[in-house]
């Protein structure tokens, strides 16, 4: 028996990874992906994922077992493809249109004893409602019986040096139980554990509850942050002595909003589906998109209002932004509150300069010069603004040389300092 073959639809942040782990796992990998320029970017060793360095995308170009592509002719023949494309958000209802392109292309290649595998987070009944009957129509095939078709939520975490695709618990459901055994022996192959559950709805909604879980806990953390600017009180340090509780509490802390694909998008999708089969609001949900979604407005309010402390107006200063992505220490800036930031301080007449060691050039909003963290920058801003808190920027030299510090991460302290 020859090398199983791998088609991994999507080279991003969440099918990149998958893609190496193949490799190293045994695979031959095809990695699709419709956007030419990633694939030349990863046929000539350049990852723009901080999670995977040139040198491990390297040796798997080198031993010939990863070939990136934007044909899904490539795809033919393949043993198990995943299907990690974006699902965003168009007027608050749910875009599949990934997810139904990649169905009908893939469904022509699907062949008797395959295995597909969906981990684009969606709303729960998309993997049997809409890719099977796709992957059917396109295949002349069956699933259950023809061929195997499963769900497996990811769970990605770009920059978490410690909670990696392997190590981290990967839950996997089939349309029965033949599928649910392919799914879960090709993912033994890829992670150290396995979590398997009884149906692709089960699954789904698995994903859905992580991030509605954590939206609607930062959003509680966002409001009480303002609401103790308000009274006086140092939420920072309030957080961290609750902390020390060792049951029945665990520890969320306030930012300047939400950004990427999962929290600004996913619990959507679980209150869109309440909504359209219920006929019914999910409350929590709601009120928590609305919370953080004013997070950057009241970011924008306090540095006006610092400003005007010291005796300035927004229009006409000169702003230092710290950090553009929407997570420390990776470049992925998809929606992130920096960009609301800044877009309102420009609005109201700002000079926004940014530190951003991360993100990628034609990322970088309009109008923002990208410099160094240096003692002249800090010492001519009227306002220097820790917005996403990256590890290697000199957080000492922030506080020893900027005159006015908004710091929205707690990673300043000091008299020229003014927490979130």
């Amino acid at each position: 028996m020859g090398v199983e073959k791998l088609v991994v639809i999507g080279q991003g942040y969440v099918g990149l990874p998958l893609a190496m782990r193949g490799v190293e796992a045994g695979f031959d990998v095809v990695g699709i992906d419709l956007d030419e320029s990633r694939v030349k970017r990863l046929t000539s060793g350049e990852s723009f994922v901080e999670d995977i360095p040139a040198d491990r995308l390297g040796r798997a170009l080198d031993a010939g077992h990863y070939h990136p592509t934007s044909e899904y002719a490539d795809a033919a023949g393949f043993d198990v493809c995943v299907i990690t494309v974006p699902t965003p958000l168009r007027d608050g209802t749910p875009d599949v249109s990934y997810i139904e392109q990649a169905g009908a292309r893939l469904g022509p290649h699907v062949s008797h004893g395959c295995t597909v595998i969906l981990e684009s987070t969606t709303y729960p009944g998309t993997t049997e409602e809409l890719l099977r009957p796709l992957l059917e129509a396109a295949s002349g095939l069956q699933s259950p019986g023809d061929f195997h078709l499963g769900y497996s939520p990811e769970r990605i975490d770009p920059g978490n040096p410690t909670w990696r695709l392997e190590n981290t618990p990967k839950v996997v459901s089939g349309m029965d139980a033949a599928a649910l055994h392919r799914v879960e022996a090709f993912y033994r192959r890829i992670v150290q554990r396995t979590v398997p559950v009884d149906s692709t709805r089960v699954a789904e909604l698995t994903k859905l509850i992580e991030n509605t879980f954590r939206q609607v806990n930062i959003a509680l953390i966002n409001e009480v942050a303002v609401l103790s600017h308000e009274l006086g009180i140092d939420v920072w340090q309030a957080i961290d002595a609750a902390a020390t509780k060792p049951f029945g509490f665990m520890s969320f802390r306030p930012g300047p909003g939400v950004g990427g694909h999962c929290l600004p998008i996913d619990p959507c999708y679980l209150s869109w589906q309440v909504k359209r089969t219920l006929g019914r609001q999910f409350r929590f949900v709601e009120l928590a998109n609305d919370i953080n979604h004013e997070m950057p407005g009241h970011v924008v309010q306090r540095i006006m209002t610092g400003l005007n402390r010291q005796g300035r107006a927004v229009n006409g200063s000169q702003l230092l932004v710290l950090g553009l992505a929407y997570k420390k220490n990776t470049g992925d800036m998809r929606d992130s509150p920096a960009i609301e930031i800044i877009r309102r301080l420009q609005l109201l007449g700002a000079q926004v300069r940014a530190v951003e060691p991360y993100a990628e050039p034609h990322h970088i909003p309009d109008g923002v010069a990208v410099v160094d963290l240096t003692e002249r920058e800090l010492r001519t801003a009227d306002a220097t603004v820790v917005v996403t808190d990256h590890d290697c920027l000199d957080y000492d030299l922030v506080v020893d040389c900027a005159p006015y510090v908004f710091d929205a991460r707690d990673r300043c302290r000091g008299d020229n300092v003014e927490q979130l």
